[in-house]
């Protein structure tokens, strides 16, 4: 197979892989699925449940509303609601199906407080839930790590679903990641072989995904503009400034965060596991589009740009950190803005340069209203990054983390989010769950 044939399809398959649709926050919808699934294994309704969590789900999931829960918050909830009127066959959509008579039963259930208990659990990957029901005489355990829907474990009494022992689900999950891995090395992704396929390149097995990216993504930002959801910072920003088209970028990517962190129901195609990011990654590139009076085709390939450029800076953090992944798919679309505007190579570069030099530093407090503030703030910068490079001004290597060349400020700020922030994840965390008092 030709060359640029490996790598078409490559790219093709992350978009694949990556453009999944999701109900809502992806922590507390991968809380709702492991427990639908355990209840589903159980075959009847727990009789209690332990939801064990590494801290960053717990942090991603305290504060933002269940989806299709009338306004319900936290682990418990997800897990609840996700066991007594969940579809695990749905995935990330588990709670798609949920109505009034689960959510009654559901508010029953959460007056015991002991019938769903949550505990923090050190020491596993950030992105790390077990949840254990049990039912006349019977144990389910479900165990997801790394990525939302990864199950890793699945037993019933002890003896695995799938008829392979633990070690086996483990060591197939394994194979799985190594497998993904070894394909990126074979196909290595950068900003110049991202350029050079959506310039070139055959999309059209990846087209579908995209479309449907543009179309949910696009319908729950319209949601959040039409109507009040959480802190309404998306018609904040139409609502001062609807003759900008900048403005008009940040808002429409804000107000899907708006509507998608505060329940909104409406589904959408995430990115690097996240709506947020899949949500970032799309809706500034569409306006911008239409301001430019490009043509669909021109925007499909610039979505692919931003969601792929998006993907590229996201791997060198990890699943989840402290490190706010607006910021990626804030690099995605100020690059994608840049080739709608004609940009050169080498200001797409400098876009993604000028955003992680400027809020590179912007933190993850956990999934919540303020997301649709932290999103217009990147999307601001990425504009602002877009415009300094097509002016050929941008931030010079040596100031602060920016390097050389783009692709050692990608690496370089992946490493700051990956290995610098642990730590400040772990006092987030603690401050969060009451753990550390700060004294005013």
């Amino acid at each position: 197979m030709p060359t640029d044939s490996i790598r078409d399809a490559a790219f093709c398959d992350v978009l694949n892989r990556e453009l999944v649709c999701a109900l809502g926050c992806t922590e507390p919808i991968a809380v709702a699925y492991a427990a639908a699934l355990a209840s589903q294994t159980l075959g009847c309704e727990p009789d209690h449940m332990d939801v064990a969590c590494s801290g960053n789900i717990i942090k991603n999931v305290k504060s933002v509303t269940v989806p299709n829960s009338g306004g319900m918050h936290g682990i418990e909830a997800a897990a609840v609601l996700g066991a007594v009127g969940g579809d695990a066959k749905s995935a990330l959509e588990v709670l798609e199906c949920v109505n009034d008579e689960d959510r009654a039963r559901v508010a029953e259930l959460l007056v015991d407080a002991g019938y769903c208990d949550v505990s923090l659990v050190e020491g596993v990957p950030n992105l790390y839930i077990k949840v254990t029901a049990t039912a006349g005489g019977h144990t389910a355990v479900v165990e997801i790590t790394d990525h939302h829907t990864n199950v890793t474990c699945h037993t019933l009494d002890g003896i695995p679903v799938c008829g392979k022992s633990a070690g086996e689900c483990a060591a197939c999950a394994e194979r799985v990641v190594a497998e993904r891995a070894a394909d990126n090395a074979d196909t290595p992704m950068s900003i110049e072989s991202i350029i050079d396929f959506i310039e070139g390149g055959d999309i059209e097995s990846a087209r579908a995904a995209v479309e449907r990216q543009i179309e949910l993504n696009g319908a729950i930002s319209a949601e959040g503009l039409a109507h009040a959801w959480g802190a309404e910072v998306g018609r904040t920003l139409l609502g001062a400034r609807a003759d900008d088209v900048a403005c008009r970028a940040r808002a429409r990517a804000a107000a899907g965060s708006d509507a998608r962190m505060n329940g909104c129901a409406l589904p959408v195609a995430i990115v690097c596991g996240s709506g947020n990011q899949g949500i970032t990654c799309v809706l500034p590139v569409m306006e911008y589009a239409e301001y430019l009076r490009c043509d669909h085709d021109r925007l499909v390939r610039a979505v692919i740009l931003s969601d792929l450029i998006a993907v590229h800076i996201k791997s060198y953090i990890g699943a989840l950190s402290a490190f706010c992944g607006a910021i990626c798919a804030a690099c995605g679309a100020g690059a994608a803005i840049t080739w709608l505007c004609g940009g050169t190579r080498e200001q797409i570069g400098a876009t993604v340069s000028n955003t992680l030099g400027n809020v590179g530093g912007i933190v993850c407090d956990g999934a919540k209203a303020s997301c649709a503030a932290k999103i217009s703030a990147a999307v601001d910068a990425a504009i602002l990054g877009c415009d300094m490079a097509l002016a050929d001004r941008g931030f010079r290597a040596g100031e602060g983390v920016v390097q050389d060349t783009v692709e050692e400020t990608i690496a370089a700020m992946g490493y700051v989010g990956r290995v610098g922030m642990k730590d400040t994840d772990v006092e987030i965390l603690n401050i969060m769950i009451g753990k550390t008092e700060v004294d005013a």
